[in-house]
């Protein structure tokens, strides 16, 4: 394979392995770095399916949307969903049709979620500083527009800045990464800062639709109700009451911090209902050996989840953060805890993206202390119990944020209060 179609793969400032992608075939090739094998670190960066030896490792079975032929681990760092529609909008406006994976991954570079990094990086130039609220007007344009219009409304600086910061945070609903200085407030891209003079924020925007309401003001509400669930979340916040912005938890103590998804340790297709289970995502936890404490908070997340009708759980929605000096793995706090369904329509049948006991639907108390039994979690009634209890804060947050009523109420007839 020639030197052009090979991308080099960094973290913490070391070149792990090189990457090689065969687009006839959508097959990938890596090989690990003879020096970084030599070196003894990190042995557990990369947990089961890019093995620890030199020899070139070729990976076939990932195919389809999610993988895209890539080894799991990496096709996190890929865009996904708004990503993409903002990188096509875009290619359009460059005159181009299609980037290669290497490429792809180049243009992802530095800027990625996690640590992983790509080399050599493409240069995106854009404004050093940026506002949400021009940002917003152009995501919206974009939206509207699907990506199929070009010309002077997608040739724009905005656009281009959302490319910098947007495009590696996955996910449906349009988002970004922003930095916000601790002591001016002033917001500059995110995708590169990782200083300690700044907080990182992944920010949601709140784009006009025709909802009565917003949704960032809805994953508001769902957070603070977490917290009083007793989940472990990042610190969030509303800005101007209308976009929802959290804090990174892959940057932290002016550090790049390596984090993957449930989906790219275990190389388990999240849109693919067949392995998509609670159970799968507890054999995760267990095989990276996490604290029993993490189990049980996936305990908790899924009673959560059951409770206020996150129908949205599924394995991308999940995500493990490595440390470096330990070499081992731990659960990452809880992200896109939401009420995914639209309130204003009726729906007569939902199906969940993980399944308990085999379930999608009509999941009882029994099946939920069955699956806690089968990984020893302790006081599960006990963690039931304070979940429930948590709808009275989020009664009073709906009502605190002016969410309609009749909106609230349509979401809460969802809720499944197992005690």
């Amino acid at each position: 394979m020639s030197q052009n179609n090979l991308i080099s793969v960094f973290c913490f400032g070391q070149e792990t392995g090189r990457l090689g992608f065969d687009e006839d075939r959508n097959v990938s090739y890596f090989q690990y770095n003879p020096a970084f094998l030599k070196s003894g670190r990190y042995m557990q960066l990369f947990p089961g399916i890019i093995k620890r030896v030199l020899p070139t490792q070729v990976f076939r079975s990932y195919t389809g949307a999610t993988f895209r032929g890539l080894p799991p681990a990496i096709a996190d760092s890929l865009p996904d969903n708004f990503g993409n529609t903002i990188f096509k909008a875009w290619l359009t406006g460059k005159g181009l049709s299609r980037l290669s994976i290497p490429e792809l991954l180049a243009y992802v570079g530095l800027r990625g979620m996690g640590a992983l990094e790509y080399h050599p990086a493409k240069e995106i130039k854009g404004p050093a500083t940026i506002s949400i609220d021009d940002i917003t007007d152009v995501v919206t344009a974009v939206l509207k527009q699907k990506g199929e219009t070009s010309g002077k409304t997608l040739d724009t600086e905005a656009l281009l800045n959302i490319f910098r910061i947007g495009t590696s945070a996955g996910g449906v609903r349009p988002k970004i990464l922003v930095a916000e200085h601790k002591d001016t407030g002033q917001i500059i891209p995110g995708d590169l800062v990782y200083t300690a003079d700044y907080n990182h924020y992944l920010v949601k925007l709140g784009i006009d639709e025709q909802l009565t309401y917003r949704r960032e003001v809805m994953e508001y509400a769902y957070y603070k109700t977490a917290l009083a669930a007793g989940i472990n979340m990042m610190p969030a916040k509303l800005i101007d009451g209308r976009h929802f912005a959290t804090l990174r938890f892959d940057r932290t103590n002016r550090e790049k911090v390596h984090v993957l998804t449930a989906s790219g340790i275990s190389g388990l297709d999240f849109r693919d209902p067949s392995v998509s289970s609670w159970e799968n995502l507890f054999d995760i936890a267990l095989h990276l050996k996490v604290p029993h404490r993490d189990v049980e908070e996936l305990f908790r997340r899924m009673v959560f989840n059951l409770v206020y009708a996150n129908h949205d759980d599924h394995l991308k929605n999940h995500s493990f953060i490595y440390n470096k000096e330990e070499d081992t793995w731990q659960l990452a706090p809880a992200y896109d805890l939401t009420y995914s369904l639209n309130p204003e329509l009726n729906f007569q049948r939902i199906s969940r993206a993980l399944s308990v006991c085999g379930k999608r639907s009509n999941i009882t108390p029994e099946d939920i202390i069955a699956t806690g039994e089968r990984y020893t979690v302790k006081d599960m009634r006990g963690i039931i119990r304070e979940v429930c209890r948590a709808v009275n804060v989020w009664e009073t947050t709906v009502n605190d944020l002016h969410i309609p009523a009749d909106v609230a109420a349509g979401i809460q007839r969802d809720f499944n209060m197992l005690m």
